[in-house]
């Protein structure tokens, strides 16, 4: 059997290899990154957006605003088709696609003075591309929105010490920043009293929990929603970036933690991978259906292998404050391939502790009844084991499940989902616990912490984004209605409306329908920016045939991918939701019109972009 350390070492060879070889090529050669060239935070310094960041402080906001839960919560899922295909996925994707996405979008921002990926792509492939792209960014950031409000309030509502280590990070945060930016401490100094603030939040979210302290899931997702609109709105350096920097630290944290934690377990023989390498190509991970690995994997695996998402938080806030053209490798591709490793080590934690911890969410469920209770029991019957009536039946339960490959790929989502995927932040704490003996209810309320302190860096982060998508959206207005056009594009009325729609889509609580669309989506935004990057590598940068062929390639495969799996999901997963009726059938109705609408934009921006990649190349 395979040990979970490995896994762990090979990601950071096959990681530390292409930063320095891959990287440093589309570095030089592709991008030729020039330091003494003015980037757009200083030529458009305005105090809010165009601000120049520290290069570690900037990497901090980027990576916590790419990572979020998709790195998290992606792989997570997929191990219903087990661990291997989805390891392959994430390394695959990752290393040959997503740094080559994030690095030139971030870059290619730069060179457009800090403009969105929706608006060079209308400066290179025309304005019918610029409306086509920027409404198909608005539809997909609605449903990042609602994912990831789903996944918070669910992790706050099962771990509640967590939400209030959360919440008040967010205080702590606008204190660092007042403390770095405007007052004499400066960096260092904020940067220490940042480090003793996140060590009282888990303190106090340790104790609030074991005082009793509990919301519901849709109080949960009320604060949420005044929080993004009010996170999305105000000045970067008051919230952005000081609680995305303080939010590195502790994912650093949780990585090297947890990394470590694996490589030790693997150098005393233990931390051996348990649960299923393969199931089957189809499981049933995509709405309870039988869903193919391929094409369906980019559904459910986004952020850990490629995001579309992340060229808008590259083009989108990190381009105006990037400091330096040479912090763009750091910032974007180092980015990403740390996001990549993160999904490697929830592979790791959840396949040799995972049973561990699912046992210890089934006997919880089981206890407190309700439906996750019930689809247990169901379970059990089809598994032909007893009743689950204390924690030692319920880790024979999970045994017997996970000693079943076709059994764990038909019922593993659906469970996890059911149990709102605690069984996530209790794998890290039982790994953790067995390497270095920490205590369990501390590791879960840390674990709980880091992702959803990222979350919600990618909430407030893509409700910014679609303000600015719905701002661009608005321009035409200027000429026909001056006065409409200032309501609309009002950055307060913005950030309303794409933060409550998302939310009311959030409290419909259909995750795993939810998800592959807000998933699919990203993946076929992924795929439209490359093609944008494409374009203004061969016709601006006029690169080499390597250069060109290291950005088409990827383009046109993820195209052709993720254009089939929506189909499939289109024509698959939807037509049962509405089926069924109720609340299943208005989140299908929507889900399925907001992905259909993303098909027919998606292929309107790829005709646009055969015809751009047909005209001659011109300098820069």
């Amino acid at each position: 059997m395979v040990q979970a350390g490995l896994l762990v070492v090979a990601a950071l060879i096959i990681y530390a290899l292409f930063y320095f070889t891959h990287g440093r090529y589309l570095q030089n050669k592709v991008v030729r990154a020039d330091p003494r060239r003015e980037t757009p935070a200083y030529k458009l310094y305005d105090g809010v957006d165009y601000v120049p960041a520290n290069k570690y402080v900037l990497y901090g906001h980027h990576f916590a605003s790419i990572a979020g839960a998709g790195p998290i919560v992606g792989p997570a899922i997929a191990l219903g088709w087990g661990w291997l295909p989805s390891l392959f996925w994430v390394w695959f994707g990752n290393v040959f696609v997503g740094v080559v996405h994030d690095y030139l979008a971030l870059m290619a921002s730069v060179r457009y003075d800090g403009r969105t990926i929706g608006w060079i792509a209308g400066r290179l492939m025309g304005r019918r591309a610029f409306v086509a792209f920027n409404a198909y960014i608005w539809f997909s950031l609605l449903l990042v929105v609602a994912a990831f409000g789903f996944i918070i309030a669910s992790l706050f509502t099962a771990t509640p010490g967590a939400g209030v280590a959360g919440i008040l990070l967010i205080l702590f945060a606008v204190v660092t920043g007042i403390l770095i930016y405007r007052t004499p401490l400066g960096f260092k100094g904020g940067t220490v009293v940042g480090w003793l603030l996140i060590i009282l939040a888990i303190a106090a979210g340790y104790y609030t929990q074991a005082a009793g302290f509990a919301l519901p899931f849709d109080a949960w997702l009320w604060i949420l929603l005044v929080y993004a609109i009010i996170a999305a709105s105000i000045p970067v350096w008051v919230l952005l970036q000081p609680r995305d920097y303080m939010n590195a630290y502790i994912l650093w944290a949780s990585l090297a933690i947890g990394g470590v934690a694996l490589i030790w377990l693997a150098l005393r023989g233990e931390g051996l991978l348990t649960w299923p390498a393969v199931t089957g190509f189809f499981a049933n991970v995509v709405g309870g259906q039988p869903s193919p690995f391929w094409p369906a994997v980019p559904l459910v695996i986004a952020c850990g292998a490629l995001s579309g998402f992340h060229s808008l938080v590259g083009s989108g806030t990190s381009s105006k404050q990037l400091d330096n053209e040479l912090h763009g490798l750091l910032v974007g591709y180092g980015g990403m391939v740390t996001e990549g490793f993160l999904s490697t080590m929830i592979i790791g934690v959840m396949a040799s502790y995972g049973t561990l911890a699912l046992a210890d969410s089934v006997f919880k469920a089981v206890s407190a009844g309700g439906s996750a209770a019930d689809l247990v029991s169901e379970i059990a019957s089809a598994l032909g084991v007893g009743a689950v009536t204390d924690k030692a039946s319920a880790l024979k339960f999970v045994e017997t499940l996970a000693s079943n490959p076709a059994a764990f790929g038909s019922f593993y989502a659906g469970l996890a989902n059911a149990l709102k995927w605690s069984v996530i932040p209790l794998s890290y704490a039982y790994a953790t616990n067995a390497a270095f003996g920490l205590d369990l209810t501390v590791m879960t309320i840390f674990a709980t912490l880091w992702i959803t302190a990222f979350a919600l860096t990618t909430l407030d982060t893509a409700t910014r984004l679609g303000r600015y998508a719905w701002q661009e959206l608005m321009e035409p207005l200027k000429s026909v209605s001056g006065g409409l056009y200032r309501v609309l594009s009002n950055k307060w009325i913005a950030s309303i409306i794409l933060a409550v729609l998302g939310m009311l889509l959030a409290a419909t609580r259909q995750f795993l329908i939810i998800w592959p669309a807000f998933a699919g989506m990203n993946q076929l935004l992924s795929s439209l920016a490359l093609m944008t990057v494409a374009v203004w590598v061969y016709k601006v940068q006029r690169a080499s045939a390597l250069g060109n062929a290291l950005v088409i390639a990827p383009a046109i495969f993820m195209w052709i991918t993720v254009t089939l799996a929506l189909l499939w999901y289109e024509s698959v997963v939807i037509p049962p939701m509405i089926a069924a009726g109720g609340t299943s059938a208005l989140t299908g109705a929507v889900v399925g019109v907001v992905t259909a609408v993303g098909v027919a934009l998606n292929i309107a921006i790829f005709i646009l972009w055969i015809t751009a990649m047909r005209r001659p190349a011109e300098s820069g």
